[in-house]
């Protein structure tokens, strides 16, 4: 009996194997591309903000031209 058990385990067991490798490789490969999604989004919202802070900024000074800029005075008839 103890023959016919080792037997069948070294017949199944490559298979097993083999077929728990593959899972482990897929999920790597998954982990490896949602980590790479990741960095690409983290870089797109970087560069987002640098938009967005340089636009404030101009709109900032524009808004100070605006206010420091010598009023002139209406004359009413």
């Amino acid at each position: 009996m103890d023959v016919g058990l080792v037997a069948v385990i070294l017949i199944f067991s490559p298979a097993v194997i083999r077929t728990v490798t593959k899972h482990l490789e897929r999920q790597k490969t998954l982990k490896h591309e949602l980590v790479k999604n990741e960095l690409e989004l983290e870089k797109l919202k970087h560069a987002n903000y640098l938009l967005e802070t340089e636009k404030m900024r101009l709109e900032l000074e524009k808004e100070l031209k605006l206010d420091t800029a010598p009023k002139i005075k209406e004359n009413k008839f």
